[in-house]
């Protein structure tokens, strides 16, 4: 009999820890912020600048509104994927670049893979010499807009460089402010390139720190394509992103794709090697967030098997719109990557 007890007495003890376990679990909202190069998404129209002769019917690709349809239906595929498994509304905000103009980002949200999302539009025109811009686009169900302005690009003893402005946005996610940069760095087409995104870099941390100065505990979210790696110069030095949480001080920056670089994986493929341009930085307020406010969870670089070239010049790399002059109908030369953030249910 008395063994009988201790059994029982041992079976309970067991339920009430198990129990316990589970009332104590903890329970999140996860909130999806994504950020896509969607190559040269130009209309098939031409403007009166000239920049989009290439993307015309009769131009060099004989981009057509059939093709331009189908890029349009394949981009909108990707984003209705984006951050589903952990959010079923998907992304809050998707910052982008390489667009013509505003009037691809109303195709794109119009089309059907998209369209319950209701994506609301932020772009200003750049005087970009290739004629193309970066935006964003924001789910007005969970992102509120507050302010936005475009920042341009200046280079004193390079006057006559024009180039993308970087994106500007402030907003409400879950009751809180967050402030978002998004960003499409001059491309590496010469050997001293790396001076101009030095100085995108140099523009953008005067802002930053300009915001800082006036809100210490601002939550800031650095996107971007930014034509370097996280180990380069223009990322790590001027604009002072750290690599490793542990390196990152009190309003200081944290590159969260750091880890990806050091295991090689990339965004997009060049000459036989990967590359990391596309990048998530952060503020130390969203690593060190209190309970029950928005904090980082992790960042992810979407890359499914329907995105990778499958045979020819770019097998293993990101299935892109064109090979050459030769239209595959792709989708990017780059995968999106997605920054989560978490919300911490406090019943």
């Amino acid at each position: 009999m008395k063994r009988l007890f201790i059994v029982k007495l041992f079976l309970l003890l067991c339920v009430q820890l198990v129990t316990s376990a589970f009332a104590q679990k903890k329970q999140f909202q996860v909130f999806p912020l994504a950020f896509y190069n969607l190559e040269n998404l130009f209309d098939a129209f031409a403007d009166t600048s000239g920049n989009d002769a290439e993307f015309t019917p009769m131009g060099p690709l004989q981009w057509t509104e059939e093709k331009y349809a189908k890029k349009i239906r394949r981009l909108g595929h990707v984003l209705s994927q984006l951050g589903k498994q952990y959010s079923p509304s998907g992304p809050a905000l998707i910052g982008v670049c390489e667009i013509e103009n505003k009037r691809v980002l109303q195709d794109l949200v119009a089309d059907p893979g998209i369209r319950e999302n209701n994506y609301q539009i932020v772009h200003f025109d750049s005087p970009d010499r290739r004629g193309i811009d970066v935006g964003m686009l924001y789910d007005a169900r969970q992102f509120e807009l507050l302010e936005s302005r475009a920042i341009p690009f200046k280079m004193p003893e390079k006057a006559t460089y024009v180039t993308r402005d970087i994106l500007f946005v402030k907003g409400r996610l879950s009751e809180e402010t967050i402030y978002i940069y998004v960003n499409h760095w001059p491309s590496r087409f010469t050997a001293d390139s790396w001076k101009l995104r030095g100085q995108a870099a140099t523009i953008l941390k005067s802002s930053v720190d300009s915001l800082q100065r006036i809100n210490p505990d601002a939550k800031i979210i650095i996107m971007g394509d930014f034509n370097d790696d996280p180990v380069d110069k223009s990322l790590t030095k001027e604009l002072g992103a750290r690599v490793k949480k542990q390196d990152v001080i009190e309003g200081g920056l944290f590159n969260t794709m750091y880890g990806f670089y050091q295991r090689g994986i990339g965004t997009l493929g060049y000459l036989g090697k990967w590359n990391l341009f596309d990048q998530l930085i952060i503020s130390s307020p969203l690593l060190n967030a209190d309970r029950g406010k928005l904090r980082f969870w992790k960042s992810e670089i979407f890359n499914p098997d329907f995105l990778i070239s499958k045979e020819g010049r770019y097998k293993g790399y990101p299935f892109r719109t064109f090979s050459g002059n030769s239209f595959q109908n792709g989708y990017s030369d780059h995968f999106p990557v997605i920054l989560y953030l978490i919300k911490e249910i406090i019943n």
